[in-house]
């Protein structure tokens, strides 16, 4: 299933493991920062509702 790539392997392989971790990363940074910017909009939204209550 995967082509030989002579002389070149190492290169090209190693080229793809460091471009799959870079989205590895990516991702886990983009999900970590989702959940912190989630947690600030629901405490400024509480805030606001319980301004709006006074």
């Amino acid at each position: 299933m995967m082509p030989e790539l002579g002389k070149y392997a190492e290169a090209v392989l190693s080229s793809y493991a460091v471009s799959i971790m870079l989205i590895v990363v990516l991702v886990i940074a983009s999900v970590t920062r989702a959940r912190r910017v989630k947690r600030e909009l629901e405490s400024v939204e509480k805030r606001g509702r319980e301004n709006a209550e006074v």
